[in-house]
């Protein structure tokens, strides 16, 4: 199947008749790589445009610190927005950006982590982009926690607002910070916000 959408029309919600297996989104996926596809617990397909040069540029400058802390630190490995997650809901989601360690990678089979991996990841980082409803965004970010992500961060340099999720805790709001410190499973992580606010 290939759909033909115009950027104006996304995001987009599609509903099949049943939930298309792991496969089938996959080749779905493949199909349609100019898009960013993700299914929620219901089984619809949503369906993302790009996020733009600034946007992209913004996403890189976030994996990059990531990456560069994790690979001091050596517990864990880091993922870009291309990684899509199927989660305990039966959701398949793909954060911004993503830390898995490497006691739960190493848990996971070698043919899952070729397409969408049945884990969790321990924390996530989602970027606000000119397109996103922050209502949906907050809802994506629950539903990570939800899960069984232990922390999630919400970057919105709309806003300059970054967005702390926690499980059993209401959202910590950072107005204008200069650097967000992670703690937890990314304890030592530091993102400086102005190479992100740009």
């Amino acid at each position: 199947m290939n759909v033909a959408l115009s950027e104006a029309d996304l995001p987009v919600r599609l509903r099949f008749e049943r939930t298309l297996s792991d496969d089938e989104l996959w080749r779905f996926c493949s199909t349609n790589e100019q898009l960013r596809v993700e299914r929620d617990a219901n089984g619809e397909l949503i369906l993302m445009s790009p996020p733009g040069l600034e946007g992209s540029s913004s996403n890189a400058g976030i994996t990059a610190e990531l990456y560069i802390w994790a690979r001091q630190d050596g517990r864990g490995k880091v993922f870009d927005a291309t990684g899509g997650f199927t989660l305990p809901d039966g959701s398949m989601r793909i954060p911004d950006g993503a830390w898995v360690s490497w006691q739960k990678w190493n848990t996971l089979p070698k043919d899952e982590r070729k397409r969408f991996g049945r884990i969790v990841p321990e924390f996530v980082i989602e970027l606000r982009s000119e397109k996103d409803r922050l209502r949906e965004l907050k809802a994506k970010m629950r539903m990570w926690i939800a899960n069984g992500v232990e922390l999630a961060w919400l970057v919105d340099p709309k806003r300059k607002v970054v967005e702390v999720y926690r499980p059993g805790e209401e959202p910590e709001i950072h107005e204008q910070p200069t650097s967000v410190q992670g703690n937890g499973p990314v304890a030592g992580f530091e993102l400086v916000m102005a190479r992100i606010w740009g």
